[in-house]
């Protein structure tokens, strides 16, 4: 008996140490530590019993008890060696093995050491065999559809098909994410907080579509987002306004490659409907956020086309009933040049025109909205055009050693790019919308017949603009007042000679 206690004090420190290890090993399985417990317990339990039995002279007993504490013993055994060489060699060079497929090798091991210990014992097992195959054909016939979905899950861990993690797609267009692939089903949570449970079985039995997986390519996967606009704009413009917001600034959720883009793919159908059909495809990196990114690439979709002037189709069924008379036309129009006016007055560019003036530059100015995070203008850019802020906020970032970093915050109302519309210079700056924002946009052939009138307007201009970009190069290269006065008298000449040489002023 003291070879036994001995024995079991062995597996004892075997078992502590396996123990030990696994807590180094990431996203070890403790339950089967459990089970090499509870197995610990029982061979100490028989070995403990046989001891006894002993004293009372009961050698039947002693027998039985003996048998299974070996048996104890040896399903002991097979359990530390399967956690020695699953649960901590191969995921240490991570090759992990399915559980599925762990239980399988782990119940051979199991049926394997019984018969050796039966045999052991003197049992005839050619006995036993052939009752055990009788019973297994009348479970097997009862148990069809458990042993198919057991065989399914075992078939799908083993070709490595699917796994948890993956997005997919079934034949009723249901998708979900796979949690857990059991012996009988596998679990699956949908994107409405659902979780569905799939019979093993009816999975390998039916085409799954796996969501973004692509060898060699990142998890991705493509979207659709539709909208229609009438026959008076050509696609060719409408596709490259649209392509142009989308790839000017990143979309939180859509894929940098393959760009998103914009496409064609249909006109009326059965010449009911006066417009044409476009999508915009794009690549979901996030496939848990499906919405609310396209929701995002449709209000990029938005400003795009009414920053163009081009207006997503009306419903050929909608009529629209107006008394449009000429007063009430003049009247609209009144109203929307005075609340340009207005924005044109908050900027102090302007400060020195005549009522009759700002309503003349407000009656040609264009209403331009950007979507948050769209590119406004971009440093370098040759553009002969001003924004006038109206509402939102904006960002001003300089780009310098290869680096970008935020110089100002526009708020509503403001203005930027004058030295553009003033001297025909590149951007100096990027401008970034973080929010929502209205603007007005005021071309130099906007205001070139005011200057030209009244040129003597250049001089205080260029004050104005020399201050304006003193203060960004003073915020980037960090002047002090006295050389900042310095350089606002040196700038305000300098821009004042390039606006009478871009406008041809005497």
């Amino acid at each position: 008996m003291t070879d036994t206690w001995t024995v079991f004090f062995a597996f004892f420190v075997a078992l502590i140490a396996l123990a030990g290890m696994l807590r180094f090993v990431p996203r070890a399985p403790r339950s089967r530590v459990r089970r090499a417990v509870i197995l610990l317990g029982l061979y100490g339990v028989c070995t403990a019993a046989e001891f006894a039995s002993h004293w009372l002279h009961s050698r039947p007993l002693s027998e039985v008890l003996h048998a299974s504490a070996e048996l104890f013993q040896v399903l002991l055994a097979i359990n530390l060696g399967a956690l020695l060489l699953f649960d901590v060699l191969l995921r240490a060079v991570r090759l992990p093995v399915p559980d599925i497929l762990y239980d399988v090798l782990l119940g051979a091991g199991y049926l394997i050491a019984v018969a050796w210990v039966m045999r052991h014992a003197g049992v005839n097992l050619a006995g036993v065999v052939a009752t055990s195959a009788v019973a297994t054909a009348v479970i097997g016939l009862s148990l069809q559809a458990t042993l198919g979905n057991v065989v399914g899950g075992l078939s799908l861990q083993l070709d490595d098909s699917i796994h948890p993690g993956d997005w997919i797609e079934l034949e009723n267009k249901t998708q979900g994410l796979i949690k857990e692939i059991h012996w009988r089903h596998t679990v699956v949570e949908t994107r409405d907080w659902d979780t569905l449970i799939v019979p093993n079985a009816q999975l390998v039995g039916q085409t799954i579509k796996v969501l973004g997986r692509r060898t060699g390519q990142p998890v991705q996967h493509r979207m659709w987002v539709y909208f229609n606009v009438d026959f008076r704009f050509a696609p060719s413009d409408v596709m490259r306004i649209v392509d142009d917001a989308l790839s000017g600034a990143p979309i939180d959720g859509v894929a940098a490659e393959p760009k998103p883009h914009c496409i064609c793919y249909d006109f009326a159908r059965d010449g009911r409907d006066s417009l044409a059909y476009y999508a915009v495809r794009y690549w979901l990196t996030d496939l848990a956020r499906d919405d609310p990114t396209s929701s995002r690439v449709r209000e990029r979709i938005y400003a795009a086309l009414r920053r163009s002037e081009v207006p997503l189709a009306i419903p050929a069924t909608a009529v629209f009933l107006s008394k449009d008379d000429p007063e009430r036309a003049e009247r609209k129009k009144a109203k929307i040049v005075g609340s340009k006016v207005a924005a044109l007055e908050a900027v102090d560019l302007f400060s020195e025109l005549s009522a009759e003036e700002k309503t003349q530059l407000a009656s040609s100015a264009r209403l331009s909205p950007f979507s948050r995070s769209e590119v406004i203008t971009r440093q370098g850019a040759q553009a002969h055009w001003l924004y006038v802020l109206i509402k939102g906020r904006a960002s001003v970032r300089l780009a310098a050693d290869g680096s970008e970093r935020e110089v100002a915050t526009l708020e509503a109302p403001s203005f930027f790019g004058e030295m553009a519309l003033m001297t025909g210079q590149p951007r100096e700056a990027t401008v970034i919308a973080e929010t929502d924002v209205e603007c007005l946009r005021v071309d130099r052939h906007d205001f070139e017949g005011i200057l030209k009138k009244r040129p003597e307007m250049a001089t205080e201009i260029s004050r104005i603009l020399a201050e304006r970009r003193v203060g960004l190069l003073a915020a980037r290269d960090g002047l002090d007042e006295a050389a900042r006065s310095v350089r606002i008298t040196s700038e305000t000449k300098r821009i004042l000679g390039a606006i009478r040489e871009f406008f041809a002023l005497e």
